[in-house]
């Protein structure tokens, strides 16, 4: 009897790390832009038995569906804990701004499954989006940022921050820190703050992001 919780236990293991490397594997793929791989080809690259696919996802949409939401989690815990460190509302989503952009050169692989789904990642209601709508209703009734609708505010921040991710996917040489802060700069000024407080803004020094693994 005693055997028993060892034994469940083990196979509980068992079966994450067959999840585990079936969302790697999905979001390698992903990130490579190849999103028609079939089933064989991702247990293949996983290096599990195909039969063992469906102990853990009903199809291959489910699973890049779960590999992307995986990659939002990953950012979220990134973002969250770096914010934490500031009270001014308008401070975070600049920091968060910030700090995503910076994401594209330390951690390729989970920014480009987020901009495998294009804007419809805006949708979601994990990771960037509904954070940045936070936020940004934050500083708006804090006075930081002027009134605007929240789902428009929300398109305009997150359309500017997928195209300078995909710029900086396109352009490996640019200078990842100057183009991100130049685009928060921006963002700040279209919600309404002065020009000497969106220089200070986007000018302060970041804290260390925290490692944390991409898979």
């Amino acid at each position: 009897m005693a055997a028993e919780p060892v034994t469940r236990n083990r196979i509980d293991r068992r079966r994450e790390r067959t999840r585990n490397a079936l969302l790697g594997a999905a979001r390698k793929f992903l990130s490579e832009g190849r999103s028609a791989v079939s089933i064989q080809e991702i247990t293949d690259a996983a290096d599990v038995g195909f039969g063992s696919f469906y102990n853990h996802f009903d199809s291959k949409e489910q699973l890049f569906d779960e590999a992307v939401r995986s990659a939002l989690q990953v950012y979220a815990e990134l973002r969250d804990r770096i914010v934490e460190l500031y009270d001014d509302p308008a401070e975070v989503f600049a920091v968060s701004f910030r700090m995503t952009g910076r994401l594209q050169r330390q951690m390729p692989e989970m920014v480009r499954v987020i901009l495998h789904s294009g804007m419809s990642i805006l949708l979601h209601d994990e990771g960037l989006a509904p954070r940045a709508r936070r936020d940004i209703l934050a500083a708006q009734e804090a006075g930081r940022f002027e009134p605007m609708d929240a789902d428009m505010a929300i398109m305009a921040a997150g359309g500017a921050l997928l195209g300078l991710l995909q710029l900086l996917d396109a352009q490996p040489d640019a200078d990842a820190d100057a183009r991100t802060d130049e685009m928060t700069f921006h963002m700040l000024r279209m919600f309404g703050m002065n020009k000497r407080a969106a220089q200070k803004l986007t000018s302060s020094p970041l804290p260390q992001l925290p490692q944390l693994p991409e898979s």
